[in-house]
């Protein structure tokens, strides 16, 4: 014997969640009590179709009418599966019973009220989890993804509903978001963005999540600052392009629901395939607390949202003025790690435009521009970014250059919440002038060599080089 074979024992407790005078209590053989003077007195409120020996698994009080409670309860051990939840908002003067839309062999453990929405249940039956909107009224299946399990308990926490299986582990629904912000008719919206619970600024990011009425041809999601500034721009990739590390994010194309998780920076610095650099975390800086504006665009179509950035509230000592400065220095970095990239990937785009000539002519003048221009750009490219590294060790054997220095010190400059300090900005300054060094000689270059190329490409009707042109494209070394 270990207690539960033993009837008329208190199986569950439901204090009161605006009256801490009330408190419930089901025993584990059918009877309901309730208390309204914090146990002085107790009067018995059992429903009067409580079937004989339920256990009373579970009782919920409201958090929104304190004489408002939800009871389930369960007799599998007596041949009894069908499920069994009651409410009253009259402290138990009366009660319904709102079992609509549940399986009947799905005996019920647990029934939770949304403590955000009035009206919204959850219920942990032996057949899963299923969700009310309308106060028990009528119930639906709540099982994205998950197998048909017995479910003994749930409970909400914050944006998130964690769930309890027998012998199947622990299940977090982690963002509830859409199912608190859920009315009629709102999935026949083609685009809809749902509002998403405040970000902390050293937490994971702001989770953003939407509904598309179908697949469209073109997506796009935009932050924009307070000013109406865009200050990152997502869009849907290629699945078979090649990736790395700083491919970036990407948005998925499909209709229904649909999760994105903002990291909370702006637009990343350009790349190039292949790029290996050491020390760094990011290519954008992170956002300051402040409200900004998420704006999805489905063929044309647009749903925007409010998006909330908080400071971390255990981080004491800093001022969300830190966290600005932090964020203006990190932009003034960002944009050198961009000019510094940029100039490699102009270097990389006339060389692969210049190999691609020098296979359609033996020319001798062009053959001879080609490798002064060659000489000189593969210098420069050289002192901005390591190009002899190939794997993610090779730093350790390669000094870095400049371009990894600068995204390094965004990285460093982003370690806590504080302002820059005067050190990193003497660093800053020191490889600004270096980096303004090399891209003064590679102007000399496009001014110089590449014209003298182009003029013999033209001698030889060839198309000329463009550094700048987009359409080419670079390849993986």
């Amino acid at each position: 014997m270990n207690g539960p074979e033993v009837y008329a024992t208190i199986f569950s407790v439901g204090p009161g969640k605006i009256d801490m005078d009330v408190i419930w209590t089901g025993s584990d053989d059918g009877l309901v009590h309730v208390t309204r003077d914090g146990g002085e007195t107790w009067t018995d409120v059992t429903p009067s179709d409580m079937p004989d020996f339920g256990r009373v698994s579970q009782i919920d009080a409201s958090a929104f009418d304190a004489g408002r409670a939800y009871v389930s309860a369960r007799l599998p051990l007596l041949d009894d599966f069908r499920p069994h939840i009651w409410k009253t908002d009259d402290y138990g003067a009366s009660w319904t019973r709102i079992v609509d839309g549940i399986r009947d062999d799905a005996f019920v453990n647990a029934v939770r009220e949304d403590p955000t929405r009035d009206a919204l249940l959850y219920a942990a039956t032996n057949h899963g989890v299923y969700i009310s909107y309308d106060d028990g009224a009528m119930w639906a299946e709540l099982n994205p993804g998950l197998a048909d399990l017995p479910i003994v308990d749930l409970i909400v926490e914050e944006d998130a509903l964690a769930i309890a299986s027998h012998g199947r582990g622990f299940w977090v629904l982690d963002d509830i978001g859409p199912l608190r912000q859920a009315e009629p008719g709102r999935t026949d919206a083609s685009v809809h963005l749902y509002q998403p619970a405040p970000a902390y600024r050293s937490a994971d990011g702001a989770r953003l999540s939407w509904w598309l009425a179908a697949e469209p041809e073109s997506l796009m999601l935009e932050i924009l600052d307070a000013d109406g500034s865009v200050i990152r721009t997502v869009e849907p990739r290629d699945p078979d392009a090649p990736r790395d590390r700083w491919s970036g994010a990407s948005l998925a194309v499909q209709e229904g629901l649909t999760r994105f998780e903002w990291d909370l920076r702006t637009e990343p610095a350009a790349t190039f395939p292949g790029m290996i650099l050491w020390g760094v975390r990011t290519m954008a800086p992170r956002v300051p607390p402040g409200s900004y504006t998420a704006r999805l665009t489905a063929d044309g179509l647009s749903s925007e949202t409010v998006v909330e950035v908080r400071a971390n509230p255990w981080i004491e000592g800093v001022t969300v003025a830190d966290m600005e400065a932090q964020y203006a220095f990190g932009r003034e970095i960002q944009a050198k790690v961009h000019e510094a990239n940029s100039a490699v990937i102009a270097i990389r785009r006339a060389r692969a435009q210049i190999e691609e000539r020098l296979e359609a002519t033996d020319d001798a003048d062009v053959r001879e521009a080609a490798h002064n221009w060659m000489q000189k750009a593969g210098a420069i490219e050289a002192d901005i970014y390591q190009v002899r590294n190939r794997s993610g060790q090779d730093p350790l054997n390669f000094p870095i250059k400049v371009n990894n220095r600068l995204a390094n010190l965004l990285s460093m400059s982003e370690r806590g919440d504080g302002a820059p300090n005067d050190g990193m900005r003497e660093v800053f300054q020191i490889m600004i002038d270096e980096l303004r060094g090399y891209t003064d000689q590679l102007q000399e270059v496009w001014d110089g060599e590449l014209a003298a190329l182009n003029a013999a490409l033209d001698e030889v009707d060839l198309p000329a080089v463009d550094p700048w042109d987009e359409s080419v494209i670079l390849v993986w070394p």
